[in-house]
C-alpha cells in the first residue's frame, strides 16, 4: 500500500501500516543521530526537559552536510539506525511515534515499537541530495555544537520512506528474505 502521512502526527494515522507499505511524510520531523540521543538521555536523567516534545515526533536519523547557496540544508542521507538501539526505547516509552534511518534494529528496539505501536521507516541509503530536495525548512534547535549531529527541526513535503517494522510486528527485512529464499528454491 502507498499512504500519505501528513502533520498532525498520531498513532491512530500509523496503526495501518505494514512492512514494506511507502510512505510520503509532510509536516514536521527532527533530526538526531548518536551524539544527539546521548545528551537528550542525559538531560532526561537529570530530569531536565528535552529540546523538543516526545509525544507524537518522527526523529531522522540524519547529520546533514552544511547547505550550499540557495538551499536550506546539505545532502541528508539516513545513518545506520543501530547507533540509536540503546537509546530507542527509552524514546518510544515517551511516545515517539517513528524514526527514519537504514538498516537492521535490535530485538529490543523491534520488541518497543510493537509495545509502543510505533513504526520504524527506512530512507532511500545513497540518495541523500535527493532526500534533501524533500527538506523545504531546517533549524537547529539544540546542540549546535555537535555541527552536522545537532538537533534540527526540518518541515518536510512528500518525503518517501517504506515501512521496515510496524506496530504489530512485521520486519520488512525478514520478510524480504524468506520472499527471496522461496524466489531461489531454499
Amino acid at each position: 500500500m502507498e499512504y500519505k502521512l501528513m502533520e498532525p502526527f498520531c498513532k491512530e494515522k500509523i496503526k495501518d501500516f505494514r512492512a514494506g507499505d511507502k510512505i510520503l511524510v509532510t509536516g514536521t520531523i527532527y533530526t538526531a543521530r548518536d551524539a544527539a540521543h546521548k545528551r537528550m538521555t542525559e538531560l532526561l536523567d537529570k530530569g531536565e526537559p528535552l529540546p523538543f516534545d516526545m509525544i507524537d515526533s518522527i526523529i531522522y536519523y540524519v547529520g546533514p552536510t552544511p547547505a550550499k547557496p540557495g538551499y536550506v540544508i546539505g545532502s541528508a542521507g539516513p545513518t545506520t539506525s543501530y547507533r540509536m538501539d540503546a537509546y530507542a526505547p527509552k524514546f518510544l516509552d515517551l511516545g515517539q511515534l517513528a524514526m527514519i534511518g537504514k538498516g537492521q534494529r535490535s530485538q529490543e528496539v523491534m520488541e518497543a515499537v510493537v509495545a509502543n505501536k510505533a513504526v520504524y521507516l527506512a530512507a532511500i541509503g545513497g540518495a541523500a541530495a535527493l532526500m534533501a530536495k524533500q527538506i523545504k525548512d531546517a533549524e537547529v534547535i539544540a546542540f549546535d555544537d555537535l555541527g552536522a549531529e545537532a538537533i534540527r527541526r526540518l518541515y518536510v513535503e512528500d518525503m518517501p520512506l517504506t515501512v521496515v517494522l510496524d506496530s504489530v510486528g512485521g520486519n520488512l527485512y525478514e520478510q524480504g528474505r524468506e520472499e527471496y529464499l522461496k524466489f531461489i528454491g531454499k
